[in-house]
């Protein structure tokens, strides 16, 4: 990068965390810290909402998933407006009139202790391990980029947040990822103006090539368990997800529970749900452009150009010439290819369309072969190595051919979306940790300003636990499914447990308490068998399913215990 770059990427990271210590430094109370005052304005808390979400992974993840499979992935989210009207209508009224400091204390008003404490531990197990995937998933990807050591990476962007989140609490969080959100977005929307300027054909004809190349296909209405991503998925296992990740995960409850009143927090929460698709459609749209792009300028033969430089200082330098330049003829015969289409589409040659559809198509799964083959010999090369690339082709294309200042920017927008939603995660683990944990059942009858030291504390340890996590992490298949993923394996219990306080009022504490660590155990083996077989029958299940999965055999084992005859401390609150 250029000293510019440099400038801009820096300046824009010390100026979000400066201000962030600035505002919000001097909080003595543990009420300011956890809930930052409860003033918040409606879009103050969309914007910290999003944000949230809104991860390292999500830009650069996201378009390279445009890249390779198209704008499918926006059926993910087709779920989420109607989960911010059934949060809003439910479970965000419950919150406000019990003055919850978490979203698990409900459980113990509900239930009994045990059960809130089993949540509590269940979210504190699967965001202490999302948070650590938060900070290294971009680190790998901008340790290798910008010639970084990984570990320095990871230390760079875990402290940055611990400063300011420790500082600031809650609030610190807030007011930072107003900051965070402008950046990020107004990056990613003056890079895609750029890449479609930069397209030697017009507007038109780019979509007409992405649309012969299945890349703008957005909906998918045939229905199939194993499809992560289609409308069925979106509106039913993504719905679940949602619901638990925006309902009961305190990373998010504790950004609208900020609001100065309900209805500025369910506004918030429907500011989200507006919002949202759209956002994403923006960003695996910009995605879909860059593989335009390189329709008509040759793209790299693997996007980890460290790979490569590795591979033409090794004894498979040889192979790899001869397979870059397999590649480099294959990428000519299908801009001859392109270039027919177009002249078919202007003509309205149907038969034309199709011919130089079935070329391209042709060609590109050949110069797809090539690739397996480059990263075949990668691996032959280091067997250590992980040749996935999809992460790295925007910020490739970033680097190649973006002008100066607007690669420091487009960094500048990584290092914040890492630290947005970073410094919610750590908030919340420590928030949890203290209001749930410690002061519910180590330290009964501390003061106030005790507390909020050991709020203090508790995010500080779990932003290092978060660091280190990263530091031994390893690469996933692909970033943004990692943290679904994950989030997947927990979040179908914990719904199941909220579902049950809030819809099935007959049913105990016991009762719900056997059923959430049975079903743990059974998502846990359904993972484990997945594309096997278990008991005899083959699985093969998108973990997206497992959100619906786990609500269900929460809600039905409850009830089957509760009508066996266990007995609980709780009905309701």
């Amino acid at each position: 990068m250029s000293s510019i770059d440099w400038i801009i990427m820096f300046g824009t990271l010390l100026a979000i965390v400066g201000y962030g210590v600035y505002k919000t430094y001097g909080v003595r109370d543990m009420d300011s810290y956890i809930r930052g005052q409860g003033n918040m304005n409606w879009w103050t808390i969309g914007l910290s909402i999003m944000a949230t979400q809104a991860s390292a992974i999500t830009f650069l993840s996201t378009p390279g998933q445009a890249y390779e499979d198209g704008m499918r992935f926006i059926q993910f989210y087709f779920g989420l407006p109607l989960a911010m009207i059934i949060l809003s209508v439910t479970f965000l009224p419950m919150y406000y009139k019990l003055k919850v400091y978490t979203a698990y204390e409900f459980l113990e008003n509900r239930f009994d202790l045990k059960t809130r404490t089993l949540a509590a531990l269940l979210f504190l197990v699967q965001r202490g391990l999302a948070a650590g995937i938060t900070i290294y998933a971009p680190a790998i990807i901008l340790s290798t980029l910008l010639g970084w050591n990984l570990t320095f990476t990871n230390i760079f962007i875990g402290v940055l947040v611990i400063i300011y989140t420790v500082s600031g609490g809650t609030r610190a969080v807030s007011i930072t990822q107003k900051q965070q959100m402008a950046v990020m977005m107004g990056g990613m929307v003056l890079a895609g103006i750029l890449v479609i300027q930069m397209l030697p054909v017009k507007f038109t004809e780019a979509l007409h090539v992405a649309g012969k190349m299945d890349r703008l296909n957005v909906v998918n209405y045939e229905f199939n368990l194993s499809d992560r991503y289609n409308f069925w998925s979106g509106m039913t296992a993504a719905l679940f997800l949602f619901l638990s990740y925006f309902g009961t995960d305190q990373s998010q409850v504790q950004r609208y529970l900020t609001g100065s009143t309900l209805t500025q927090s369910r506004m918030g929460l429907m500011m989200n749900g507006l919002l949202k698709v759209p956002m994403q459609f923006v960003i695996l749209f910009i995605g879909v452009m860059v593989f335009v792009f390189y329709q008509f300028f040759q793209p790299p033969v693997v996007f980890n150009k460290v790979q490569t430089e590795q591979l033409q200082n090794s004894a498979f330098k040889e192979d790899f010439r001869f397979l870059e330049e397999e590649y480099t003829h294959v990428f000519r015969e299908k801009g001859q290819d392109i270039e027919d289409l177009l002249e078919a589409v202007k003509s309205d040659n149907q038969e034309g369309i199709a011919l130089a559809q079935d070329g391209m198509m042709k060609k590109s799964q050949h110069q797809e072969r090539i690739r397996n083959e480059v990263k075949e010999l990668i691996v032959k090369n280091d067997p250590m190595a992980e040749t996935r690339d999809t992460d790295y082709v925007f910020m490739r294309f970033v680097m190649d051919y973006l002008p100066k200042g607007i690669v420091g920017l487009l960094f500048a927008v990584i290092f914040s979306a890492a630290m947005s939603s970073t410094a919610s995660e750590l908030n919340s683990l420590g928030t949890t940790t203290t209001i749930d944990i410690y002061k519910r059942s180590i330290s009964k009858h501390s003061s106030q300003y005790h507390y909020m030291l050991s709020s203090k504390w508790f995010t500080a340890i779990w932003g290092i636990f978060a660091i280190v996590f990263a530091t031994y992490a390893t690469l996933f298949e692909n970033l943004i499914q990692a943290v679904n993923l994950l989030g997947s394996l927990f979040y179908g219990t914990i719904l199941g447990i909220f579902f049950v306080a809030f819809y099935m009022k007959w049913i105990r504490g016991n009762a719900v308490f056997i059923s959430a660590l049975i079903t743990q155990a059974i998502i846990l083996l359904i993972h484990w068998k997945n594309g096997d077989s278990l008991l005899g029958i083959p699985i093969n299940i998108g973990f997206l399913w497992y959100n619906v999965i786990g609500c269900l055999l929460v809600m039905l084992f409850s009830a089957i215990i509760q009508l066996g005859g266990v007995k609980g401390e709780k009905v309701e609150g």
